[in-house]
């Protein structure tokens, strides 16, 4: 489906939302993120999605009056912070264990990401709901473990390489599928991190 509209029953829009219950949205949440990762955002229709659940098409668009709405709501239902917790009380150690956590998920998340790209650029919803699951939650993280590097005075508040950490962390993992044809795995993000984020910042 390429249009937001396309396929979409006439009578759907004036009837009301179902109540389904968490388990049952979760399935289909989890189906429509894994058809996307496997087959491309345009190649995903709610048919598809409504039969890989065994439900109808109507029942889908009851709850979610688009695919754009859908998918949207399905990032952000499966936001998984990967660096919640993450409290050493050292910074080189914090972003070490940040770098392992980043590595468990590349892969699924990566392929996301890429399958959902130009959608994303044309359709506002589904751009923040793509930041919101999956961007703001770990550069938050990782800003405030920089801080508390700060205030444990291990790093210099104005220290130049500060601002870019972030840069630094989520732009290995998108660009390493494109330079190697590989995911950024947890052992490429560590040795990243320590020939070129930690020398930056003074932690060698």
């Amino acid at each position: 489906m390429t249009s937001q509209a396309a396929d979409r029953p006439g009578t759907v829009g004036a009837s009301r939302r179902s109540k389904l219950t968490r388990e049952r949205e979760q399935e289909f949440f989890d189906a429509v993120l894994e058809q996307i990762r496997e087959c491309g955002y345009d190649a995903v229709t709610m048919d598809g999605v409504a039969a890989s659940t065994r439900c109808s098409k109507s029942t889908l668009y009851r709850q979610w009056k688009t695919k754009p709405q859908f998918v949207a709501a399905a990032l952000r239902s499966n936001a998984c912070p990967r660096f919640a917790g993450i409290d050493t009380g050292s910074l080189a150690e914090d972003l070490r264990q940040a770098a392992r956590a980043a590595g468990e998920r590349s892969g699924k998340d990566s392929r996301l990401m890429q399958a959902l790209g130009h959608a994303v650029v044309e359709d506002r919803e589904l751009q923040q709901a793509l930041r919101e699951a999956l961007v703001e939650p770990e550069i938050a993280a990782i800003r405030e473990m920089l801080q508390r590097g700060v205030e444990r005075g291990e790093v210099p508040a104005d220290h130049p390489a500060l601002e870019y950490v972030p840069a630094q962390m989520f732009g290995v993992l998108r660009v390493r599928p494109v330079l190697d044809g590989e995911d950024a795995d947890g052992d490429y993000l560590l040795r990243f991190l320590e020939a070129a984020v930690l020398p930056a910042l003074g932690l060698t």
